[in-house]
């Protein structure tokens, strides 16, 4: 029997995402076209423009389609003339914010995941990439909060891994730019967005027939978009009526589970707010990619860190950045849970898990 405890790599596509996906491949028409059929197929996408907008609190004209997260990036540091010239990205950012701009910054976390009061200092004026939450801890920022500018830093907020698990609150004011993608909430993949905050319009990078309103030439995957909106309305509903609360127990049952089996082992972040379905699980001298594999044999898929780098195992970045050395932060995996989760899963899981951890020791003394 297979366990699935990857969900910040991707999710499992929610059945309200795949009714709404099936019933878009009926449309015929192009939603740029002005035919019945034309309006048909732009009606859904504006329909389900609404549904994201309402998840992450914006006007409904704010948001903007595309392919992935990691497009609705680089159109976002596309922007970054507007704010100054100059981008950067803290040294925990995803490599679609990062591999943008200078990421070797003196750290401003500490082992936990605390920012430096002065986290600012570190970074030029302009344009900055912060995450809501960090996909490989799950650790969060203070109260919530997406950072807005400040010091002289306008903000892209990567909201990728709240949206559809915690409400997105905007403390005091909203970032510039902010990004999401429907696969990590129970939506397709391939399909994303760009939440524009800004009173302009970003100067498109994809350039052609003009759709999205000019911001984004292409014409819309509007099977994709479907589900995205469908997705993104049944998140909602989810985190309005507290579903995570039970994730978060069950996360916290599997780190105590795993405690209990190794004194050595720490959980990253364990003291700060975290996502509460993620835990990130360091045992020094046991590399993380071997625990993936040996976890896989034993039905179990988990992951090393961030799955989108082509299937490639290293040292985790983030944790670097959070001042663990090259050996720890090698040693380190991320579980992560959905809401289909059980307590047997998680059980299930450490005692296996604690099975392999046993076998190193021993082959280790």
């Amino acid at each position: 029997m297979r366990t699935y405890l990857d969900h910040n790599a991707t999710t499992p596509l929610r059945a309200e995402a795949r009714a709404a996906m099936i019933a878009a491949m009926d449309l015929v028409g192009n939603p740029s076209s002005v035919h019945a059929e034309g309006r048909a197929a732009k009606a859904l996408v504006e329909r389900a423009r609404a549904q994201v907008a309402a998840l992450v609190g914006c006007k409904v004209s704010q948001v903007i389609f595309t392919g992935s997260a990691t497009e609705a990036a680089a159109l976002a540091v596309a922007q970054k003339a507007r704010h100054g010239g100059a981008f950067a990205a803290l040294p925990t950012e995803h490599d679609c914010l990062a591999v943008w701009g200078e990421r070797d910054l003196a750290s401003v976390y500490d082992r936990e995941g605390r920012m430096a009061p002065d986290w600012r200092a570190a970074l030029p004026e302009g344009l900055v990439a912060v995450s809501a939450a960090n996909s490989e801890t799950g650790v969060m920022l203070p109260e919530r909060q997406v950072a807005g500018s400040g010091a002289g830093h306008s903000v892209i907020c990567d909201i990728t891994q709240v949206a559809g698990k915690m409400p997105v609150v905007y403390e005091a004011e909203t970032p510039s730019y902010a990004i999401l993608s429907a696969h990590k909430l129970g939506g397709p993949k391939g399909v994303g967005a760009l939440i524009n905050f800004t009173a302009s319009d970003p100067e498109p990078i994809l350039r052609g027939g003009g759709q999205e309103m000019n911001r984004r030439s292409g014409t819309e995957n509007i099977i994709g978009i479907a589900g995205f909106g469908a997705a993104a309305e049944a998140a909602a509903r989810d985190v309005a009526a507290g579903a995570w609360d039970r994730v978060a127990q069950l996360r916290d049952l599997m780190e105590v589970a795993l405690a209990g089996a190794s004194k050595k082992t720490i959980f990253v972040g364990k003291e700060m707010p975290r996502l509460p379905n993620t835990s990130c699980v360091l045992t020094e001298g046991w590399k993380g990619e071997t625990q993936v594999m040996q976890m896989d044999l034993a039905g179990f898929a988990i992951s090393a860190g961030s799955a989108c780098s082509s299937g490639k195992v290293k040292a985790s970045n983030v944790l670097r950045a959070m001042g663990y050395d090259d050996t720890e932060a090698a040693s380190a995996i991320r579980v992560s849970l959905g809401l289909e989760t059980t307590e047997d899963d998680v059980l299930r899981f450490a005692e296996a898990w604690a099975a392999k951890l046993e076998r190193h020791a021993q082959r280790a003394a």
